[in-house]
């Protein structure tokens, strides 16, 4: 099995790249399509990376491509400068709305959005930089709630997916939660959907009688 965890290094052939931001689902098939890779440098632009040139080891995410062809993958975030009748106005030129995810239902998730509102140097009117997220497609970023019928139990860390058709076969949630275990994996089949966050739909009893796996000795 292949582990995706949310936060981990990322390097291309020749060179460190960023590290693992998001995770880009297909909530039909329940496949991985897309991981986002973002530089460490904020300033730099983050891309979305098609799963066919990942490889994934123990804690960092290994590209097949080199630092120049990263650099020339589709940009992980939409921005639009939005003129005064469209926004309204209301925000001044130090202000800023913080990112927040619209998520729809069905399968394992609608579409995902992540939004921020601001204005930037050299601007007179708002800017606003979206998620980029393929049409039909949803995603999973570090630390996002996952909630049981009974409440949140935890945040999720990162997958567990097939490394011959990405399929997710389990959800990993961050380490150091409630029950004091290094790692816990929930089945995709206790998935629910995404809607703001991971909702499962089994008890948090129930999850804390799941037996550990360790993606690295699964088949």
């Amino acid at each position: 099995m292949t582990e995706y965890t949310l936060g981990a290094a990322a390097s291309c052939t020749d060179g460190s790249c960023g590290v693992l931001s998001r995770t880009i689902l297909d909530p039909a098939a329940r496949t991985v399509t897309h991981l986002v890779i973002v530089p460490r440098h904020h300033h730099a632009e983050g891309r979305l990376v098609p799963v066919r040139l990942v490889e994934a080891t123990a804690g960092e995410i290994r590209l097949r491509c080199t630092l120049a062809e990263f650099g020339r993958l589709d940009p992980a975030q939409e921005v639009e400068l939005v003129g005064d009748d469209d926004y309204g106005g209301g925000y001044g030129q130090a202000e800023a709305v913080q990112g927040y995810g619209n998520v729809g239902a069905g399968g394992l998730g609608g579409s995902v959005s992540g939004v921020g509102i601001g204005t930037g140097l050299g601007h007179t009117n708002p800017v606003i930089v979206s998620h980029a997220v393929p049409l039909g497609e949803t995603e999973v970023e570090r630390h996002d709630c996952v909630h049981a019928v009974d409440g949140e139990i935890g945040r999720v860390e990162g997958f567990v997916v097939s490394p011959a058709d990405q399929q997710v076969t389990h959800v990993l949630l961050q380490e150091g939660h409630l029950w004091g275990r290094k790692q816990v994996a929930i089945p995709i089949s206790a998935v629910a959907s995404v809607d703001d966050g991971i909702r499962l739909n089994i008890t948090k009893k129930q999850v804390e009688d799941l037996p550990p796996v360790d993606p690295a000795s699964s088949p």
